[in-house]
């Protein structure tokens, strides 16, 4: 076999473990979380918990689940690689991976390279004595010490000036064409499912709000649902395309995509990025420029059909999540058979 179909092969396998690990999580932490945002009064600044303890209740556990996600996605893709050294460091990178904002796409690159650094560590020579610590206590030390270094020091520093730069570049469009900030806000919001990309174009459609412009924020809401709510409908429609996993985690995100939680989709993501990723960024802006040509204005920092109550032109926003919907699902389902149907030509030539 050719050494780069093996290669990727591997990492493939290595991503479909962190992410069997990491969707009871995405699960468990985004219905809870979908729970609690349902039954809670929506206001103009959002799901209003303040007299509803018991739904607040709700929301931490959540929350703390779905925290927990990138921690679990990353020492299990790096438990894959190197086994139980690599769980430490592993689980470190994707813990820093939250805390600089560095989204799903972090956790991923962390996992690996963590993993990598524990097989590097494991074949270094040691004298005998050393070799019963080794995999207990050196090796987590010198690997979660290199890795927390990456991530606070070369990574961390780099995403906030692209974070900053990035919304320099946003103000700059809002008084530009709408059709391509649209694009824009919408690919954005799909690309990293809640990750510092992500982030940005949220933040920036919030801060609009404050100023009385609703249709930023009316653009990303649509958006912001699509991703998880596509992956789910591609689940149903085709499901001879989608293990019994992929399934159950694509009911789950249509009850994150209904409640506007874009994290939904990771599972997916993490495990294809090269193929899920673009159908739901393309959803995202389809979903995105119909709000933004319809006029639609959301008038909370949130999205998806929760929000509809508090949303201008409602009918335009429907649509434009239907339809960003329709191509999200469509268009993994095409990827996906066309994909199939080339390994199973290079199969019968082989």
């Amino acid at each position: 076999m050719d050494p780069m179909v093996q290669l990727l092969k591997q990492l493939r396998q290595h991503l479909l473990t962190g992410v069997s690990f990491a969707i009871p999580f995405i699960a468990c932490g985004g219905i809870l979380i979908a729970s609690a945002i349902a039954f809670a009064p929506m206001t103009p600044s959002g799901p209003d918990f303040s007299h509803a303890p018991k739904l607040k209740l709700i929301l931490d556990i959540g929350t703390t689940a779905f925290t927990l996600m990138l921690p679990v996605l990353a020492g299990y893709i790096s438990y894959s690689v190197a086994g139980k050294p690599g769980l430490v460091p592993g689980f470190v990178g994707g813990y820093l991976s939250g805390q600089i904002n560095a989204g799903f796409l972090g956790a991923i690159l962390a996992g690996l390279l963590a993993g990598y650094v524990v097989q590097l560590l494991k074949k270094l020579p040691v004298p005998k004595y050393l070799r019963p610590v080794m995999p207990i206590l050196i090796i987590p030390i010198l690997s979660a010490g290199f890795i927390g270094v990456v991530m606070l020091r070369v990574l961390g520093i780099p995403i906030a000036h692209l974070m900053s730069a990035a919304n320099g570049a946003l103000k700059s469009m809002s008084t530009g064409n709408s059709v391509v900030l649209a694009m824009l806000l919408g690919a954005m919001i799909a690309f990293d499912m809640g990750g510092p990309i992500n982030k940005t174009a949220f933040f920036f459609g919030a801060a609009m709000i404050r100023e009385g412009d609703y249709r930023i924020m009316g653009a990303c809401a649509a958006a912001i649902c699509t991703p998880p709510l596509g992956m789910g409908l591609a689940t149903l429609i085709r499901k001879k395309l989608w293990s019994h996993e992929e399934q159950d985690a694509g009911l789950a995100g249509l009850a994150m995509g209904m409640i506007g939680i874009t994290e939904g989709a990771i599972p997916f993501a993490a495990a294809d990025p090269v193929r899920v990723i673009p159908c739901i960024v393309l959803g995202s802006m389809v979903a995105s420029v119909i709000a933004m040509l319809g006029g639609v204005g959301d008038h909370a920092p949130h999205g998806g059909p929760i929000v509809l109550p508090v949303v201008d032109q409602r009918l335009i926003y429907v649509i434009a999540i239907l339809a960003g919907t329709a191509v999200t699902a469509l268009a993994i389902n095409i990827v996906k058979t066309l994909a199939q149907n080339r390994a199973k030509t290079m199969e019968r030539a082989a």
